[in-house]
């Protein structure tokens, strides 16, 4: 037998692997915990008390493009207890926080409060920073959940009823959700469900939900927090110089003996726009070495999965039809047959067509330039650049 046959037939014991034995993780049915018929009405929180108090913490910079589509959706939230939104301007130069009164002048709703805690003190990233002084204002206010939501994610007006609702009915300490991307460009058809989906396998849902989990994950675009173990957790000064912030946010909960649940979301959405190849591909550059924990032997062996388990099933289909070598053909397009069905759930969940399954593999080959692109930027100073700050040596997620 072939080595080419030998490298196919690798790969598709991989594949075989990742169907069954990764947590299931190209299922897309993990949504928010069911609750009991009184909660889902909305009715009351459970156990029959009164809905606990919430503070949105969203912290911002340079974020007037996408305000006018998120920002109100947060003040029309239509929560049966008492809540209220804290903005958090952290130094931006397009007139955000202005923008933000505005916006709640004209909308009403919820009440909203702007504040701005200047430059990030030594040892901090800039979104920490600015969710270290929001959270430090929500909690004088004494509420029982903090919803940490990012300025480009948009909430339906039922949104924080129900994270409530899944937290208290299911005593969860932190309740996330992965917000819906948006989806419109060519490029973002091509790269943004494909975002979503190595994230998945990276951090199987299923697994993370466990009564007794195996990995540990949130989605930092849409975070309900118990206040109490924030507290507990010490966070964010615990993780104050973490790029991958809410992976380390879920860790820090973790070891304070929370419960996390982490899924897709159906009534979140992210407004913020990559029209382009470069504007996703910065969004990925920018965290993927961290993810790696700045390791180059982690990089190395990243880039070799990636080759083996996505561009060698395509590469051996074609050469083993082209050579007459029929293993490694049909163990090729075997493996490919494989990790398209296993894309497909997640291009349904984004409404994309299912053409676009097949084309995985040129995906992953973008996403390993990606990954080897931010290394290159890290070991020369400029690693994680974001919104006109720049972290040249910034800490990698913790996994204590």
């Amino acid at each position: 037998m072939s080595t080419l046959a030998w490298f196919a037939l690798v790969s598709l014991s991989v594949w075989v692997w990742l169907l069954l034995g990764q947590g299931f993780f190209w299922r897309t049915d993990q949504r928010l915990p069911p609750v009991d018929g009184g909660h889902a009405r909305g009715d009351r929180p459970g156990r029959g008390g009164p809905w606990p108090r919430v503070v949105l913490v969203v912290p911002a910079r340079d974020e007037a493009e996408v305000l006018p589509l998120s920002l109100p959706s947060l003040l029309a939230q239509d929560y049966p207890g008492v809540a209220e939104v804290i903005l958090v301007d952290d130094g931006s130069t397009d007139g955000t926080g202005k923008l933000a009164a505005e916006l709640a002048d004209g909308c009403g709703g919820l009440p909203l409060t702007v504040v701005s805690p200047g430059e990030p003190g030594p040892g901090w990233t800039g979104k920490l920073w600015a969710l270290r002084h929001g959270m430090a204002l929500a909690r004088a206010r004494g509420p029982e959940f903090l919803l940490l939501t990012d300025a480009d994610i948009a909430h339906e007006p039922d949104s924080l009823r129900l994270l409530v609702s899944a937290a208290v009915g299911n005593d969860l300490d932190l309740v996330s959700q992965m917000a819906r991307l948006r989806v419109a460009s060519p490029w973002e058809r091509l790269v943004v469900p494909a975002f979503v989906y190595f994230f998945a396998q990276l951090y199987p849902f299923r697994w993370i939900n466990r009564a007794r989990p195996l990995a540990t994950a949130a989605a930092g675009g849409c975070v309900l927090l118990r206040t109490e173990t924030a507290v507990a957790a010490d966070v964010p000064e615990a993780i104050r110089q973490a790029v991958i912030d809410d992976v380390s946010m879920a860790r820090a909960v973790r070891r304070a003996g929370g419960r996390i649940w982490l899924g897709l979301a159906e009534r979140v959405d992210s407004v913020r726009p990559y029209p382009g190849l470069g504007e996703l591909w910065r969004m990925v550059a920018r965290s993927a070495y961290a993810q790696l924990r700045h390791n180059p032997l982690l990089l190395a062996g990243t880039v070799a999965g990636l080759v083996l388990v996505y561009l060698v099933p395509p590469v051996c289909l074609v050469a083993g039809v082209v050579g007459g070598d029929a293993v490694a053909a049909w163990a090729g397009g075997a493996a490919w047959v494989v990790m398209a069905g296993t894309y497909v759930p997640m291009l349904r969940y984004y409404r994309q067509p299912l053409w676009l399954a097949p084309l995985l593999p040129f995906t992953a080959f973008l996403y390993l330039l990606m990954t080897v692109d931010s290394a290159v930027r890290h070991y020369r100073g400029v690693g994680a650049a974001w919104k006109g700050r720049t972290y040249a040596r910034p800490e990698a997620a913790p996994d204590r």
